[in-house]
């Protein structure tokens, strides 16, 4: 399987921002739910543990990544069923994603951001975000789960390059 990069690479005055989108034929009621439940997310990306709410921190366990590590995620802001902002740190530096779904009609769209301050690491981190993203699309419909090494390094190019557009 060879997967084709779709997300953007926006430039802000403050670094840019990578945009993945996702449509789903569902409620978005259901697509919120696979995003915030833990046993959603568990089949996607990795279950979380603690309390939830804004303003409060949960703890994300990668299981799709090497040595399954856990991540401490700030809940900036939630509102659901249409917009969660998160943020973490780690050895690498400070994170900012986003999620945003709008219903259309019978479909749901997922608007992924992350917000980079700088945009060189759109290379690395937007095949990631690709990969996780067909993860939840996979999970979804009962699919089998891509391989993540169908996206990187052959997604890096894009995102350093054609990916890129004026704000």
């Amino acid at each position: 399987m060879s997967p084709r990069p779709t997300g953007r690479v926006r430039s802000t005055a403050t670094g840019a921002d990578l945009v993945i989108t996702r449509s789903f034929r569902a409620p978005i009621e259901d697509v919120w739910q696979s995003v915030t439940a833990s046993e959603s997310t568990a089949r996607w990306i990795g279950p979380w543990e603690g309390e939830a709410g804004p303003g409060k921190t949960v703890r994300l366990q990668m299981t799709f990544e090497q040595g399954a590590p856990w991540c401490d995620l700030s809940i900036d802001t939630c509102e659901p069923p249409r917009r969660l902002a998160l943020s973490a740190k780690d050895e690498h530096g400070g994170w900012r994603f986003e999620l945003s779904l709008a219903a259309k009609g019978e479909i749901t769209e997922l608007t992924f951001i992350q917000r980079l301050a700088d945009p060189a690491l759109a290379g690395d981190v937007g095949p990631g975000w690709e990969y996780y993203l067909d993860m939840l699309v996979a999970s979804r419909l009962g699919e089998p789960l891509p391989s993540f090494a169908d996206y990187y390094p052959a997604q890096r190019d894009y995102y350093l390059g054609d990916a890129r557009t004026e704000a």
